[in-house]
């Protein structure tokens, strides 16, 4: 018994208070409560052994590995040192919380962030770096590299090509686990730093946004959950954008604790 309750009681109420904290907050942190169902049950995806896997490039990555800040590969990255196996990003801080708050069920988390990574690099190790690991939840963030490439002329960018490389690893991830919960972040950008200074800002605001609807679709039609970091960056960046995006595309420390905090209301209350 906890403060005159009982234990299934007071699970009860803290799981109430964090769906009330979740109504209150989702308009001001860019939560889509229709695609993220969060009202509808809590807490769904804690169970058992869980597997949770992050994949994206280096706003993912976060050094994870050993790897400092390098285009490694996984095979090259050092994935025993128990105090880099997450690195440092917004993926860490969700593992951490769920770890920490629910050690019984022994949870699972897996970084495949790739620093520099394209849709195209994504696709040539899915299968090794995705569908093998076997995730029960799958968190994908992915956009800004291919848009950046395209600006420097080193690669072509196609949106509706993208848009269709984009649905067939969702398709082969969905016809290996049918089951799979799938978490789709809209890529962002901010007019700080190097990138906000460059001539060529909003020629690449305007492709990452088209980039970022794209992924708005893709989460309906596939009834995924949506993580809208474009729209969240937009509305904390007005204000003072250095300190939570530091060089026009990678989050401080602060940005990435409200990536974190979205995907922890998004995900986890979902269905």
């Amino acid at each position: 018994m906890q403060d005159g309750y009982e234990p299934q009681e007071y699970e009860m109420m803290k799981k109430l208070l964090l769906l009330l904290i979740l109504v209150i907050a989702s308009p001001k942190i860019g939560i889509n409560m229709e695609a993220s169902n969060s009202i509808a049950s809590i807490c769904n995806v804690i169970k058992k052994g869980v597997r949770f896997l992050f994949i994206g490039d280096s706003i993912t990555d976060g050094g994870w590995g050993r790897s400092g800040g390098k285009m490694m590969s996984t095979e090259e990255r050092n994935q025993k040192d128990l105090n880099h196996i997450y690195g440092h990003s917004y993926m860490m801080l969700c593992a951490a919380r769920i770890q920490s708050d629910y050690p019984e069920q022994e949870t699972l988390f897996f970084n495949r962030g790739i620093s520099g990574n394209t849709l195209n690099e994504l696709q040539q190790r899915w299968q090794s770096d995705c569908i093998d690991l076997h995730p029960d939840v799958m968190t994908l963030l992915v956009g800004t590299n291919d848009v950046d490439l395209y600006l420097s002329g080193k690669a072509p960018l196609d949106i509706k090509q993208w848009e269709s490389n984009y649905r067939d690893l969702l398709d082969q991830l969905r016809s290996a686990n049918p089951n799979v919960k799938i978490a789709l972040g809209t890529p962002f950008v901010a007019k700080v730093g190097r990138i906000g200074s460059a001539d060529n800002y909003q020629q690449r605001k305007k492709l990452i946004a088209a980039c970022a609807k794209v992924v708005r679709r893709i989460a309906v039609d596939y009834a995924a959950i949506l993580l809208d970091y474009e729209k969240m960056f937009e509305e904390m960046t007005k204000q003072n954008p250095s300190y939570w995006i530091w060089d026009g595309i990678h989050p401080t420390a602060a940005g990435h604790q409200k990536m974190a905090d979205l995907w922890l209301s998004t995900v986890i209350n979902s269905d």
